[in-house]
This record gives C-alpha cells, structure tokens and sequence, in this order.
C-alpha cells in the first residue's frame, strides 16, 4: 500500500510540471489562439538558465528561480513583437510552423555548445534530504516542487480572478473577441501574456533541473504530453489545464506501478476518452468546439 501511495506522489510531482506548463501554453493559446510549440524548448532553456548561471557566474539554484523566468519572459515578449505578431492575421498553421522551428533551432544551439549529453545539477543544501510522510519517507526537493507549483498556481488563479488586470486577461483568454466587443483592447495585452507564458515554462524549467536529466531533448520529450493535458482541461482554460496537470500526473503514476510498459499511452487513452465524452475538455465551453 505505502509502495501505491509513493507513486501516487510521484504521479502529483510530475503534476507539478504538467500543470505550470499547460498553464502557460493555454493562456497563449486562448489569447493569441497559438499553438506554440517552442513551450517544451523554453522549459530547456529554464534548466539549462539554472545550470549555465551556477556554472559560469556561481549564481545559486534560488537565484536562477527567480532571474531565469524574468529573462525567458522577456525573451518571449521580444519574439512575439518579432515574429508571431507579423502572422497573427494569416492561416493558425504558420504561426505553428513558425514556433516548431524556433523549438528546433533553440535545441540544435543548445546542441551544438552542450552535445547531446545530460549536465549535471546538484539539488539546493537546504531542500536535500528526505522527509517522514508517515507511511514512507520522500525526498524533501520533491516535496518543495509540489507545494511551489500548488501555491504559484493558486497566486496565478488568484490574481486572474480577484484583480481587474487577472479578470482581463482571464477574459480575453476563453473569451477573446467577446472581450473585444466589450471595448476592451485584448492587443494590448497579447505580447505581456505571451511572455508570462513563456516564463512559467521557464519557471518549470529550473525547477526540473535538479531531479531531472538536463539536456537538449528534454523540453522535446514532454511537449506532446503537455499538448494532450491542455485538450483534456481545456483549450485556452486555466483552471482546466492546471487541474489536468494533476490528472495526467496521477494516472501516468497508476500506470507506472500496474502497467510501466502502457504509462505514457494512458494519457492519450484519457484524452480520447474525454473528447468522446466531452469534445471542448473538462473545463472547456461546448461553443468554443465549433468556432
């Protein structure tokens, strides 16, 4: 029973990333209906941010948490003004060619200075160790990842909620062009959510570098899992996505300890399952399905 409980944990954990990146890949994707599928290379660039600023500047893990987003967002806001804002008028389809190709480039550069093998990245002093569950002990960083993403997410959910700034951007993400009509200037505030976006992904990032393999694939492993939790919450939903995170975490977890071989194919079981029973998501709107 302790051995289920332990990968149930493990399951909330991997919710943990899962949830902030879908986050931030549904807020772009409802306001700026991009699919942007450069989220997985900007949660590289988090860990790898966290690894280069120990490694050349002795900059420490809680440091690079707080820096590392700050530079990805702006990073982010720059590309949007650059490139996704000059394709916003034509076809979906370029915008998504155009991120699957930052996505590329961004993973050959970090390619070509780091090869292909994985860096290593020591855990903060202060979070090593193992804390006492009471039915079975687990490492103490694990346990800061699932109380960070749960607090972080809830502040986000707070803010789009109870601010007049959150409730816009909360409308103009599942509601767009309503928002529009309404005389609300929804442009404005494309580029500052883009980069917000892009910073969560980085977030995640410097949070999986020291429990995860840091490496040039990472961000490539994990996208289309990531794609699969946003259409089970929900496209453009906020609340959807961070709930599915947590879902997909957990029943990857159960199928880990059952059936390891069929884990990852679970997730997609799950999303066909919804969409045949609820084709906008758990948290999604029914005529959002058809626009």
């Amino acid at each position: 029973m302790s051995g289920l409980l332990q990968q149930l944990f493990n399951g909330l954990v991997s919710g943990s990333f899962y949830a902030l990146l879908a986050l931030g890949l549904s807020v772009i994707f409802g306001m700026l209906g991009v699919v942007n599928f450069a989220h997985g290379a900007f949660y590289m660039l988090g860990a790898f941010g966290a690894f280069v600023l120990l490694d050349s500047a002795g900059l420490s893990w809680w440091l690079a948490l707080l820096v590392v987003p700050i530079l990805l967002g702006v990073i982010g806001m720059v590309l949007e003004r650059l490139f996704v804002h000059r394709l916003m008028h034509l076809f979906p389809l370029y915008n998504f060619l155009l991120t699957f190709g930052i996505a590329l480039i961004l993973q050959d550069l970090i390619r070509m200075k780091y090869g292909v093998t994985s860096q290593p990245y020591a855990r903060p002093s202060i979070l090593d160790g193992s804390v006492d569950l009471g039915l079975f002990t687990y490492p103490k960083y694990q346990v800061f990842v699932f109380v960070f993403s749960i607090a972080l997410s809830g502040l986000v959910w707070l803010v789009l909620s109870r601010t007049r700034v959150g409730m816009i951007v909360r409308a103009s993400t599942e509601r767009a062009e309503l928002t529009q009509s309404l005389g609300i200037d929804v442009r404005r505030w494309v580029t500052p959510v883009f980069g917000f976006g892009i910073a969560l992904a980085g977030l995640a990032g410097v949070l999986a570098a020291p429990m995860r393999a840091v490496n040039s694939s990472m961000g490539a492993d994990l996208i289309i899992v990531i794609f699969a939790v946003v259409v089970i919450g929900g496209l453009g939903s906020v609340l959807g996505s961070v709930a599915a995170g947590y879902i997909v975490g957990m029943v990857t977890a159960i199928g880990n300890f059952y059936v390891p071989a069929l884990s990852q194919s679970l997730v997609f079981v799950l999303m066909a399952l919804v969409l045949l029973l609820r084709p906008a998501g758990l948290f999604g709107r029914e005529e959002g399905v058809h626009a």
